[in-house]
């Protein structure tokens, strides 16, 4: 089943940019701009993690932590611009799982998200694709049951083309969930994803679509391609 986040975010453009990244991650979303309706939400969406951002208009971020721990065995990450100690272990101390610090990379937020949803069982830390077998939290990858040494990069790539396994991601999307940047040159994508590739043998399990990016999917192409 696919792990729900809610997010509770002001900041539209923030809102909107986690709510994308977590839909590419492969989770359920839900936003909203304040805590009016958190009860509610925790009621009908059931989210499995929420996002507090601390500064919120009426009930702060603090307030919604301990309306989520009574109601709710969710996890939560605190997203604040606050970078105090005092308020890091004052959220932790409530019960957040973890805290993230505005300005932040999506890519490790999405990381931190995944990682207490994996603690919490919430989504398999175990991927199947084909024969392929990726376990990132272990660090561990066996194809037909044979282990595959990657590199820690190679480790992030294949762990991100897995949890999208099935649908095309960009080289925009890659370089900006597994380096954290968007400014790097796309040939560093093609260098590692034809590395990994070589790495995961016949047949091909990851394949270019002409013009959109890359899919990782086991038996039959994932269309017109192209060199790595």
């Amino acid at each position: 089943m696919t792990a729900r986040v809610l997010v509770v975010e002001d900041a539209e453009a923030i809102r909107a940019a986690v709510l994308v990244g977590l839909a590419e991650a492969g989770f359920g979303t839900c936003g909203r701009a304040d805590g009016r309706s958190l009860e509610d939400d925790i009621a009908t969406f059931r989210p499995d993690l929420v996002v507090l951002d601390v500064m919120l208009p009426g009930r702060d971020g603090f307030a919604l932590l301990d309306v989520v721990r009574r109601h709710s065995d969710a996890g939560v990450v605190m997203l604040t611009a606050r970078d105090a100690v005092d308020d890091r272990l004052r959220g932790l101390r409530g019960g957040a799982d973890d805290y993230v610090v505005k300005p932040f990379a999506l890519a490790e937020l999405v990381a931190r998200v995944t990682a207490v949803l994996r603690r919490m069982g919430r989504t398999p830390s175990t991927v199947e694709v084909g024969d392929l077998l990726v376990d990132a939290t272990a660090g561990a990858v066996q194809r037909g049951g044979v282990p595959i040494e990657l590199t820690a990069t190679e480790l992030r790539l294949l762990d991100y083309l897995a949890a999208q396994r099935g649908r095309v991601v960009s080289k925009g999307q890659i370089l900006t969930r597994v380096w954290g940047y968007t400014d790097y040159d796309p040939n560093l994508v093609e260098v590692h994803v034809s590395a990994l590739r070589r790495k995961l043998g016949e047949p091909r399990l990851v394949h270019t679509v002409r013009g959109l990016g890359y899919v990782l999917r086991a038996g039959g192409d994932g269309g017109p391609e192209t060199p790595a």
